[in-house]
């Protein structure tokens, strides 16, 4: 048992080795976890004699989870959960049999689809990420058509029966037409200064953490699009929505093949 948050801890859990022996001073990970985050931070801010603010993990706006750490981990995990609790609402009509395919993919895309990519257009995604994205929109897509995995259907297939855009795709549209949004801005613009903006000191050693516009660069070089397109909007819009696909559904099909 964990003398701070008084609960069981699992043998495999523990981190110990060998045969269990009693300590009074054992800590589970959680709460040693939850004391290295909280280090160097106190758990209030005196504004005022009226109130004061919370310092917290992580804290919800505008439907996005931003978390201390960086990252958008928090806000992927945030997504998920919603759009899992939006396909059971619609479960009804997206699991009824004898339903055309069509018909569902069309409901998913407005309605679930849309709520998983919520907020994406800002997110510096890793591959991690991409993932749980993935898997997600996989197991609605097979429950929503039935199938299992002992069918041997691939997913790609089963999105082009229902006509719907993979998760990977969507969100780099969404992206690259955020982008283009921005960069349209006129230098004065307090977002294009804040893009611009060059922070000193010195940099910790090892590679930094993934930034947006790594993202973005990763995009334009797949589609073979330049900075400058994005000043022409018939131009843009053309390159983002060309049928080319993305990197994360060209190597599940290469692992399919293999």
């Amino acid at each position: 048992m964990c003398r701070s948050c008084k609960k069981w801890v699992h043998h495999r859990c523990t981190g110990v080795k060998g045969v269990l022996k009693d300590d009074a001073n054992f800590r589970c990970s959680v709460c040693i976890m939850g004391d290295h985050r909280n280090a160097g931070h106190e758990k209030e801010v005196v504004v005022d004699d009226a109130g004061s603010v919370e310092w917290v993990d992580s804290f919800c706006y505008l439907g996005d989870v931003m978390g201390c750490g960086g990252g958008v981990e928090d806000a992927v995990r945030h997504r998920v959960k919603c759009a899992w609790g939006k396909f059971r609402e619609l479960s009804p009509f997206l699991t009824l049999r004898g339903m055309s395919l069509k018909l569902k993919g069309k409901l998913y895309s407005a309605c679930v689809q849309s709520v998983l990519v919520y907020g994406s257009e800002t997110w510096a995604l890793k591959v991690g990420d991409v993932q749980r994205m993935m898997s997600t929109e996989r197991m609605m897509v097979r429950w929503m058509c039935g199938v299992s995995l002992k069918d041997r259907r691939s997913s790609l297939e089963l999105l082009d029966c229902m006509g719907i855009v993979c998760i990977c795709e969507r969100m780099r549209r969404c992206r690259l037409s955020w982008f283009g949004h921005v960069e349209r801005k006129s230098g004065d613009d307090w977002v294009s200064k804040c893009r611009d903006l060059v922070v000193e000191g010195a940099r910790g050693v090892g590679r930094g953490k993934k930034k947006w516009f790594e993202c973005v660069a990763n995009d334009m070089r797949d589609l073979g699009l330049k900075r400058g397109d994005a000043m022409d909007r018939a131009v843009w819009r053309g390159g983002i929505l060309r049928n080319r696909p993305t990197r994360a559904c060209a190597e599940t099909r290469t692992l399919k093949r293999r």
